[in-house]
C-alpha cells in the first residue's frame, strides 16, 4: 500500500480545547495509534495501563498507553493511544480509523468513508 501523512488533532479529554495539531503516519498494519510520549506528557494524558505489542521482528514489548480525543476530518472520537519513544512520528492506527469510520484507499493514499459492519440475528 505504501504510507501517506495525514493531519490530526489530538487533546486531553479532560481538557479537550487544548488541541496539539500533527501529521501521522497512516499505518493500517498498526492496531493502536502511536504518539510520542513526550506530547502526551504535554497535553497532562495520563496511562490507564501497558499494553503487550508484536513488532515487526517477532518481538514482544510493553508499552504505555492512554486515552486521547483525536481528530481527523472535521470527525472527533476518543482513543486509545499507545506512549511512543521519544521523537519517534505519530502514527494513526487502525483501532482509531474504525472508531472515526475510515478505511483506507489505497490507490489514492487517502482516507475514505467506511461502512461497519453488524451481524443481525434476525
Amino acid at each position: 500500500m505504501g504510507t501517506f501523512r495525514e493531519p490530526i488533532q489530538i487533546a486531553n479529554p479532560k481538557r479537550p480545547k487544548a488541541l496539539i495539531a500533527l501529521e501521522a503516519i497512516v499505518d493500517t498494519g498498526a492496531t493502536y495509534s502511536w504518539i510520542p510520549e513526550e506530547i502526551l506528557k504535554r497535553l497532562g494524558v495520563k496511562s490507564i495501563e501497558t499494553r503487550p505489542l508484536k513488532i515487526a521482528s517477532g518481538k514482544v514489548i510493553r508499552r504505555k498507553l492512554g486515552l486521547v480525543l483525536i481528530t481527523v476530518r472535521e470527525k472527533t472520537m476518543p482513543t486509545p493511544v499507545l506512549f511512543g519513544d521519544k521523537g519517534s512520528e505519530p502514527l494513526l492506527g487502525a483501532v482509531t480509523l474504525e472508531e472515526l469510520g475510515f478505511s483506507v484507499d489505497p490507490s489514492h493514499r487517502t482516507l475514505v468513508p467506511a461502512l461497519g459492519y453488524l451481524l443481525s440475528l434476525f
